[in-house]
Order: C-alpha cells, then structure tokens, then sequence
C-alpha cells in the first residue's frame, strides 16, 4: 500500500514536466488557440482570460519581463501580470501562456523603452498585440 503513494506522486512529477517549465500561476485546461490565430479572428480571442500557443523570438534582456510569442508571422508581447514573475533572459523554444489578449498603443517613450529592452535590437511597434499573462509554461 506505501508503493501507491509514491507511484502516484512519481507520474504527477513526470506529466508536470513533460508539460514544460512553468512560470507564474498553474494554466488551467482549455482549448489553445495558436497566437497567430488570435490576431486573425481578433474580436473573438481578445479580453477574456485563454491560453495561447507560439515560439518565444525574443525575451526582455533588461530583466527576463515579457517575451515575443510568435506563430505563423504574427506576434504579440508577452507581459507577466505587473511584473508578477520573470523567465530566464535566455529562455527559447515553445510556450503556452494563460492570459488576456489586448491591442495596446504605445506612447513613444514605451517604444523607446521596449526597444532599449530588446536583447536582439528588434525596435518595437507602435501598435502591438499583447496577451498579459498570470501563468506560461515553457517546453522543454
């Protein structure tokens, strides 16, 4: 019966990370709608909290704040809550995040500021996609 327990917790452990490295608050179950998808059919996918898919391009090199999630040629910054939690400033490949989807315009000194924490010299936007996150989970 001691062997139970342990089996238990031992396949827990192993979906956990299967599912990838996660940040922020646990993503609850749902349908993910790829990123690029969520631009496309914006009204449908924007403010109501859902999970979203795509491959990290960038990631603030100032603090590891927000990232790039990008999927099929469109893309949307990533901002974790208010500063809720932080990624490694190095961190690739694929994610899943759980938040809002939001179509924000930049003042020019927010340009000038997400530029500057551009890792890569990518100059930011305008006009932007940004889903803010309370969880992400970054595959291994």
């Amino acid at each position: 019966m001691r062997l139970l327990p342990i089996l238990v917790l031992s396949f827990c452990a192993a979906v956990a990370h299967a599912a990838g490295t996660p940040y922020g608050k646990p993503l609850p179950a749902g349908e993910t709608v790829p990123v690029s998808q969520a631009i496309a059919d914006f009204e449908a996918h924007a403010d109501a909290p859902k999970r979203f898919s795509g491959r990290i391009t960038e990631v603030c090199h100032a603090k590891g704040c927000w990232m790039m999630l990008e999927d099929d040629g469109r893309s949307a910054r990533v901002m974790f809550g208010k500063h809720d939690f932080y990624i490694p400033k190095d961190t690739t490949g694929s994610a899943v995040v759980h938040g809002v989807l939001t179509r924000k315009e930049l003042t020019p000194e927010q340009v000038e500021h997400l530029s500057g924490d551009s890792g890569k010299g990518i100059a930011a936007e305008p006009v932007e996609y940004r889903i803010t996150a309370d969880g992400i989970e970054i595959a291994s």
